[in-house]
């Protein structure tokens, strides 16, 4: 499979075989993901800085377990706003919410569906009331608290 990035570069499966290899660990080194696609480590380092630089790898992420840390509650809350085109002024205020950790801007009911953490459900009722519905914009919202998250993961890159 090849695809298109830039006007003089494709993304091969060697690419993406070194995508997936640097999803299952991006703190994996260069010359054991090159042992293991038999190339070169000089290979291995070339082809990451130019996924870098076309923007396809765009960091790298530590993933933290809430509960541990003692924010146990993970809600997903669909927001209805007064006006669509207030959508930006919305996700600036939503932005310096420190609860708040995905927003997205979606089609359907909803002008956007975000994700929380809190404590507990007084911490998301304080979260609710004097935090998302303060924000004028915001109409109504509706809540979904998660009971479990059996499955996160990246996207399987196609080959």
């Amino acid at each position: 499979m090849r695809c298109k990035v830039t006007h003089n570069y494709e993304i091969d499966n060697l690419d993406l075989k070194i995508l997936g290899e640097l999803q299952k660990d991006a703190r994996k080194p260069f010359l054991e993901i090159a042992r293991k696609l038999s190339v070169s480590g000089g290979t291995i380092h070339q082809r990451v800085e130019k996924l870098k630089e076309m923007g396809v790898i765009l960091g790298t992420r530590l993933i933290v377990d809430h509960k541990k840390l003692g924010q146990g509650v993970c809600v997903m809350l669909g927001i209805h706003l007064h006006n669509a085109k207030d959508i930006q002024k919305v996700i600036s205020k939503l932005q310096k919410i420190d609860e708040v950790v995905e927003t997205h801007y979606t089609t359907g009911s909803f002008g956007l569906m975000i994700k929380v953490y809190v404590r507990d459900i007084d911490h998301y009722h304080q979260f609710l009331v004097g935090k998302l519905q303060a924000i004028d914009e915001v109409l109504s919202t509706e809540s979904f608290i998660c009971l479990s998250s059996p499955i996160e993961r990246e996207l399987k890159l196609i080959k």
